[in-house]
């Protein structure tokens, strides 16, 4: 259970799940659901239009997605509020590029994915490796934006709340971040204090111990 205003890491090495697991939770696996989606999804790969500028891609997806009852007005200060909470604003008018000509940067595409399913106010919202081919800096700024993640530094660890750690598609863990390394030492996995906790847990899901 994830409570309000906390912030999940799921951990696990190549083809233990993670990908799967947030699909089915974010509602786009095969098959009928009933009743009103509360979640939103930012995929791994930024799929963005490359001609459309960062305000022009949020209002885009603000008309289409938004509530019909909201005047185009008010669809535009939810996407106002959207850049200025992602910080956004100097790149707002920019494009945001392709293979063929330059435009935002990564991590700037990334917070424009991840806007885009702001706008809906989801209750919860899964990053599929949010920090995948991000350099560290720009890396901690996006996980930093979400709570106000491939290879997090043992400091985005620690902005984490709770952690779930899967190995060949089932939880060996799951409680609060801050208890992981103490819960393994329990049961005879005892390390270093030094260790990075996020190279330890993926070492234990891989058998690496």
């Amino acid at each position: 259970m994830v409570c309000p205003g906390e912030i999940l890491a799921m951990l696990g090495p190549s083809g233990s799940g993670k990908t799967t697991l947030l699909t089915a939770l974010g509602g786009r696996l095969n098959g009928k659901l009933s009743g009103k989606r509360r979640t939103g999804f930012v995929a791994q790969d930024d799929v963005l239009y490359p001609h459309l500028t960062v305000t022009e891609t949020l209002m885009f997806t603000a008309l289409l997605r938004l509530p019909k009852t909201l005047t185009w007005e008010e669809k535009a200060q939810h996407v106002e509020q959207v850049i200025i909470e992602l910080g956004l604003t100097r790149c707002r008018n920019s494009m945001i590029g392709g293979p063929l000509f330059r435009g935002i940067s990564g991590g700037e595409k990334k917070r424009v994915s991840i806007g885009q399913e702001m706008l809906i106010n989801p209750s919860l919202l899964l990053l599929d490796e949010p920090t995948s081919g991000l350099d560290s800096t720009t890396a901690q700024r996006i996980i930093t934006t979400v709570k106000r993640l491939a290879d997090p530094s043992s400091r985005l660890y620690h902005m984490f709340d709770k952690v779930v750690l899967l190995s060949e598609g089932s939880p060996i863990y799951y409680g609060p971040a801050s208890a992981a390394l103490d819960y393994f030492s329990s049961i005879g996995f005892a390390t270093s204090m030094t260790v990075n906790p996020s190279d330890l847990l993926l070492d234990l899901a891989n058998g690496n111990f």
